[in-house]
This record gives structure tokens, sequence and C-alpha cells, in this order.
């Protein structure tokens, strides 16, 4: 990758990472973004779980038209950001990963979590968090394993917290409260580190 692409992919970083925040900084002073403001007491709306599997497999069609969707093939949290149903077509070889790749692929298992804790604690914003990764993945891995290495960190976040919490108590709160700081923070170094000067 020359160098003139590499500022160019840095950009596109920066200003997805920009956009990522800068609605939420605009709309609340720091405290609330560090803490995750108080709209008052709401009700938790919990996000769409996935159908609960039977103890049996579904009954085979004899003819051959349906096809059985092997375990571990296309699955996704709820919701889950870009996709759309069909695989991306593989783009031949991929360069090295950017040098901020740990930090954009914890900043997607970030978002990911933020998607379900926001909603489960009544904040009601788990889409948006969710439309940020969207962002994230236009911006920085249009299509390819990166794509879908972001995906399954996001992914991986979202059903962590989805399997450990049932209800909002004070530490998914606080967990929430630690999440948007580390956001915040790795969004920053990001964009400092490997945005255009």
């Amino acid at each position: 990758m020359t160098g003139q692409a590499k500022r160019a992919t840095a950009a596109l970083v920066v200003a997805a990472a920009a956009a990522l925040f800068s609605a939420e900084a605009a709309a609340q002073d720091p405290f609330d973004f560090l803490f995750g403001g108080y709209d008052g007491p709401r009700r938790a709306r919990r996000a769409p779980s996935a159908p609960r599997r039977s103890e049996r497999p579904p009954p085979r069609k004899r003819d051959g038209a349906a096809q059985t969707q092997t375990k571990g093939q296309n699955q996704q949290a709820p919701g889950a950001p870009g996709t759309t149903g069909a695989p991306a077509a593989p783009s031949g070889p991929e360069g090295p990963p950017p040098p901020y790749d740990p930090q954009i692929t914890r900043l997607s298992e970030v978002l990911g979590a933020l998607a379900f804790l926001r909603d489960l604690c009544g904040s009601g914003d788990g889409e948006e968090w969710r439309g940020k990764m969207s962002a994230l993945l236009d911006a920085d891995a249009p299509s390819g394993a990166r794509r879908q290495r972001l995906m399954a960190s996001f992914n991986h976040g979202f059903r962590g917290y989805e399997l450990t919490y049932r209800a909002c108590t004070p530490n998914a709160k606080t967990v929430i409260s630690r999440y948007l700081a580390e956001a915040s923070r790795l969004t920053r170094d990001i964009t400092y580190r490997y945005g255009n000067p």
C-alpha cells in the first residue's frame, strides 16, 4: 500500500470515528457522555433474541430443494450491521492489516456491547450503535475478510452481554459508563495517531 493510499485509508477511519461520537458529544455535556446521562426511569426494551431451537433438527425435504444451514454459518447478533443475507464476494488477497487494527477490533466489540446494554437499560438507542458500526464498516472495511472479522467482534460483544444480562443492574450501568469512556478513548487514539495532520 502506498503512502498516499495509507493516508486516504486513515482519513476514512478518522471521518468514521469522528462521526461515531460527534452526534452524542453535541447533544450532551461531557459528563453525560462519560456516564451515560440520566433521562429518568424508562421501561427497559430488550433486543430481539434469536428464536429458541428445539432439541430435534427440522425435517429435511426429500426433493433436495431445501438446503440446511450448517452450524456457524451466517450466525449474527440480532440486527447485526452490514449484513444483507448474501455473502460478500471474494476480493482477492488482502494486504497486511492497518496498524490500528487491534484498536478498531476492540472498538467494534465495545459497540456491540453498547448496542445491547443501552437497550437493556432503557436508553433505547441500540439501533444508533448498530448504525455507528455500519458507518465504521463502510468506511474502513467495505468488503472481505476484514469486514467479517469486525462484524464478528461486534457480534461477540453483543452476545457476551446478551447471555449474561437479562435485566438492567447497577453493574450493567457501570459497564455502560466504562464502555462509553473506552469507545471515546479508542476513537480519539485512532484519530490522533493515524489521522491526517
